[in-house]
Parts: structure tokens; C-alpha cells; sequence
């Protein structure tokens, strides 16, 4: 009995001693530059939230936050680096809600996104989407959109069977009935492209990397998917109010750590980026995009994010979307 009590106290005290020296590396920790992989296109609402606040953090913690674009696969490329990568901290994951349908969509993935990554903090919450089409298009409103397509063949883009910007659209042309034609992209970058050439005739796409576009008059906004109008462009029809049943449909921005990052660790970045983001300049930028600040500690995020990963769930099967 005596020798089980000596184990016992060992491993406490090993248990202690490791506790504090995660601790203690937090304290020290960033000691050099960290990667942030965004799994969409430079330009794209991500790249551009993700390299406003990573910036911003290279001044607060001392070390440079290097923004690197992984495109391709719907995302899960960054997913899986970040997934398998070290968790020390140092290379992190800054994804949309793009990345809540991914298990739903995919058979064999080698990753498991609420097993193997763990959420640091959100930067935003954005309450909506804006539906494109182009200036030439004889659309100006959603009822004008509705009985075009039932009249014409519409074909719209997405950045990727099951993005999150595909299941909003399948869910439009579900309450609307009507039917549309998809045209898969690597990113929103490539779909507002081809709207840009006419080569399709819709997207929805999160407002940051398109204000600018919508602005110039290059493409028009119609409506918007959120609860309430869009500050910059409060004209615009609120999709739920014109399609019974449509659910209110945004996103926001999050950065992600591999699994078994130290807790220490998430919580110091978690503080840092709640932090950044109240900087007047980065604040412009993401309020600017239509995001709402969003103060939740890492224990909250995480919670936010399962919830998140579950109501995809259900999109994905209410669209019939089958996984491959």
C-alpha cells in the first residue's frame, strides 16, 4: 500500500511540475514567428480578416504572424496541416464558418475537426451574406431573382461542394422552389471572377472581399441573409423576409489550434486576439465587414463551435447533399 501511495504522489507531483512548466512556457510563449493557414484564396473574407488581426498580433506579442493561403479542397487542405501539426501554439488555423460542414462532407477525411483541432477565439460574428448578380443581369431584388429563375436557366458558383456559401444557396433554391444549376470554384475569389464575366449568374458571398466590387457597381447586391440590414447597404431585401422559412444565414472568423495545444497557451492567444480586435484599426475592418465583435473566452469558443459544426449538420441534410 505504501509503495501505491508513493506512485500516486509521483504522478501528482509530475502532474504538477508539467503543469507548470506549460504554464511558465506561456508566459514565454510566442518565442518566434507563428504560420496562420487560411484555406481560401489572398483576397477572399478570411484572408482579409485573418491578415488584419494576425498583424495586429505581431505588434501586441512581439512575433511575427505570418498569414499563409492554402487554397483547394473546400479548405481541408489548411485543416489538415493545422490538424497534424505540433501542438505548441505555433502554427494555427483561421477559418470561416466554411469549415462547420466539412465532416458532413467528406468520407475519408484524416482529420476530425472537433477531435483534432481546438478553438482559440472568434474575431466576429457576421450576421449575413450578400446575394451577386451581375449589373446586367434584370435582377434587382430576391422576387426578381425567384421569377427569373423560374423563367431562365440560372447557374450560380460556390468556393466548394458543401462551403458553406454552397448549402446557402441549396437552402435558398429549397424554400424559394426554384431551380439553379452550381458550378463549383476553388475560391470566392475564382466565383466572383467568372460573375464578373458572366460565365454564371449568382453568388453569395460574405461582403468583405466584395465591398469594394459593390461599390464600383462591377457587381450588384440584391439581398442580404441576415436578421437585419446590412449597415453599408441597409436598401437591400432581407432574404427572410421574402422566402418563408429561409434561416437567417451568416459567419464568422475563428482561429484554431491543433488538439492538445497547452490550455495556457489557447487562453494567452484567446486574450490576445480579444484584445486585437478592439484596436481601432483592425475594429474598422472587421466591424467595417458587417462582423460583430465577439468577446467569448476559449471555454465559450469551443462551445460556440460545436453548436456550429451541429446546425451544419442538419443544412447539409436538409439540402440532400450526399458525402463523397
Amino acid at each position: 500500500m505504501g509503495r501505491v501511495r508513493t506512485l500516486l504522489a509521483l504522478v501528482s507531483f509530475g502532474a504538477v511540475l508539467g503543469s507548470q512548466s506549460w504554464k511558465a512556457a506561456a508566459q514565454e510563449f510566442p518565442a518566434r514567428a507563428l504560420r496562420v493557414l487560411v484555406g481560401f484564396t489572398a483576397g477572399a473574407g478570411p484572408d482579409v480578416l485573418a491578415r488584419a488581426v494576425s498583424a495586429q498580433l505581431s505588434v501586441d506579442l512581439g512575433q511575427q504572424f505570418i498569414v499563409e493561403n492554402q487554397a483547394g479542397a473546400n479548405g481541408t487542405l489548411a485543416i489538415g496541416t493545422v490538424a497534424r501539426a505540433e501542438p505548441n501554439g505555433y502554427t494555427l488555423l483561421f477559418s470561416s464558418a466554411s469549415i462547420t460542414p466539412v465532416p458532413f462532407m467528406y468520407k475519408n477525411l484524416r482529420f476530425d475537426i472537433l477531435k483534432d483541432l481546438t478553438p482559440i477565439a472568434s474575431i466576429g460574428v457576421l450576421d449575413g451574406l450578400f446575394m451577386l448578380v451581375h449589373p446586367a443581369t434584370p435582377v434587382r431584388n430576391v422576387k426578381e431573382l425567384i421569377a427569373h429563375s423560374k423563367a431562365n436557366r440560372v447557374v450560380y458558383g460556390s468556393p466548394g461542394v458543401g462551403n458553406t456559401l454552397h448549402l446557402a444557396t441549396e437552402m435558398f433554391k429549397l424554400k424559394a422552389g426554384v431551380e439553379m444549376d452550381h458550378v463549383p470554384f476553388r475560391g470566392a475569389g475564382d466565383v466572383a471572377n467568372a460573375l464578373l464575366s458572366q460565365s454564371i449568374q449568382l453568388m453569395l458571398v460574405t461582403p468583405p472581399s466584395v465591398l469594394g466590387l459593390v461599390s464600383e457597381g462591377q457587381l450588384r447586391a440584391i439581398g442580404f441573409t441576415g436578421s437585419k440590414p446590412f449597415p453599408e447597404k441597409p436598401e437591400l431585401d432581407l432574404v427572410k423576409d421574402i422566402v418563408p422559412g429561409f434561416p437567417v444565414w451568416g459567419s464568422w472568423g475563428m482561429y484554431f489550434a491543433p488538439a492538445a495545444t497547452p490550455p495556457a497557451i489557447v487562453n494567452r492567444l484567446n486574450v490576445a486576439i480579444r484584445k486585437a480586435i478592439e484596436v481601432p484599426g483592425v475594429a474598422k475592418v472587421v466591424q467595417g465587414a458587417g462582423y460583430y465583435p465577439d468577446g467569448r473566452d476559449a471555454a465559450a469558443t469551443a462551445v460556440f463551435f460545436r453548436s456550429e459544426v451541429e446546425a451544419a449538420g442538419m443544412a447539409v441534410q436538409a439540402a440532400g447533399i450526399k458525402p463523397n
